[in-house]
C-alpha cells in the first residue's frame, strides 16, 4: 500500500525532533457548493531538527514513531 504524500507549512517547532505542520486544503460544502478551506495540524519526526517555523515541508506517513507522531518530514523544493 503506498505511503501518503501532504505538503504544508510548520507552525511550531519547540519539541525535540518533532515539529507541528498545518495542512490546508479546499473542499465543497454539500449545501451551498463553494469551496471551504479546511485545516489540520500534524506531529511530524524531523530526526534533525533542521525545519523552522514558515518553512514548507513535505509530509509522508511512516509507522508509529510515538504516541501521536505517524509522519515523517521530507524536504520540500517550493
Amino acid at each position: 500500500m503506498p505511503k501518503r504524500v501532504l505538503q504544508g507549512v510548520v507552525v511550531g517547532d519547540k519539541q525535540e525532533k518533532t515539529i507541528t505542520v498545518i495542512v490546508e486544503r479546499k473542499v465543497m460544502h454539500p449545501v451551498y457548493k463553494k469551496y471551504v478551506n479546511k485545516s489540520k495540524k500534524y506531529a511530524v519526526h524531523d530526526i534533525d531538527n533542521k525545519f523552522k517555523i514558515g518553512d514548507k515541508v513535505t509530509i509522508r506517513e511512516c509507522r508509529p514513531v510515538s504516541k501521536n507522531k505517524r509522519w515523517e518530514a521530507l524536504l520540500d523544493d517550493m
